[in-house]
């Protein structure tokens, strides 16, 4: 596959249209090569259609996109060459073994059989399923599943790859080591785009975040860049049982006038101008004698940002969204 440089994925003025929903409305990005870009959103935001139409699945009412290079409306065989894809849900086929699937994939691709049995080999071993390889599908743990989902659209060593919320149905340790081969691939120089409604997810592998709702794009930067916007650090501090919360808090008053008291959590939060605030205060407590468990500032979550951004949680849903009907089909990228 040939090296891709510049940007690796480009949105251009994408539109999509399901009868008179706007699923997607203007919607204009770019992927550097070797990057991760994630795109958020609420359920229904426009994601998964977004995906679609970058991936040649469905094709834009308006507007184009370029995937190393290549017009998704004018050269998609050219897209599918150059990309991998794994959806909502593993589509790997459970009759099979995990070889047998890359071996499939590898000889719709055109593979020789020398060079297919190679990468099977290598593609199961980078994924921890060697032992495994051979195995019926069915019999595979769900994190498991997903693994041999994302090896499967390597096979082809495309420079690009879509993930379309792969770490769904995920328990937390399976959800981590995914993480650990995203980051493994990327190093590798693989370009990522991802969709997650798991904010933390997106803090831990993404460079760049775009964030949609209702088709339209409200927000892009780096985490940090979003985190600062949707709001200032927060001074916390939590005052320990049996200390007087009423005192700790009229103490506290005199470095920052605005402090709100949580009495369940016996914790006090104000909203911090620096690490001055800070230092003040941990001096302020220091000679009170009133006990502290802790003392910090904390920033803005992604989830702060979401919360800020569309006025819901990320997980948050109701019952009349959708995305255009987009579901989780996936496209391994074999060519058209």
């Amino acid at each position: 596959m040939a090296e891709v440089t510049g940007n690796a994925i480009e949105a251009l003025d994408l539109v999509k249209h399901f009868d008179e929903t706007v699923a997607v409305d203007h919607v204009s990005f770019a992927v550097p090569t070797g990057s991760v870009l994630g795109l958020l959103g609420p359920n229904g935001a426009g994601k998964t259609t977004t995906v679609r139409m970058m991936t040649t699945l469905t094709r834009p009412t308006s507007g184009t996109a370029l995937v190393a290079g290549h017009d998704v409306v004018r050269d998609p065989a050219g897209v599918r060459r150059s990309m991998g894809l794994t959806g909502q849900s593993a589509t790997v086929d459970e009759l099979l073994t995990g070889r047998e699937n890359l071996r499939l994939v590898g000889q719709l691709y055109g593979l020789d059989r020398r060079t297919v049995r190679r990468i099977s080999d290598d593609l199961l071993e980078r994924f921890s399923l060697a032992d495994a390889g051979d195995r019926v599908v069915k019999t595979y743990s769900g994190g498991m599943r997903r693994r041999l989902d994302l090896a499967v659209s390597l096979v082809a060593t495309p420079p690009v790859l879509f993930l379309d919320e792969p770490t769904t149905g995920l328990d937390p340790r399976s959800r981590v080591e995914l993480w650990d081969v995203l980051r493994e691939l990327v190093r590798d120089g693989t370009t990522l785009l991802l969709t997650t409604q798991y904010l933390e997810e997106a803090d831990q592998l993404a460079d760049n975040i775009v964030v949609v709702d209702h088709g339209r794009i409200i927000a892009e930067g780096t985490p940090l860049q979003l985190k600062d916007a949707s709001g200032k650090a927060a001074l916390v501090v939590t005052v320990s049982d049996g200390a007087d919360l009423s005192r700790a808090a009229e103490l506290m008053r005199r470095v920052v006038r605005e402090v709100h008291v949580d009495e369940a959590a016996r914790r006090l939060t104000a909203p911090a101008q620096g690490l001055g605030d800070i230092t003040e205060v941990a001096g302020t407590f220091a000679t009170s004698g009133i006990e502290l468990d802790d003392l910090g500032l904390q920033r803005p979550s992604l989830d702060d940002v979401f919360l800020h951004l569309t006025g819901r949680r990320a997980e948050e849903t109701t019952d009349d969204e959708s995305d255009g009907g987009a579901g989780g089909s996936r496209l391994e990228g074999v060519p058209a």
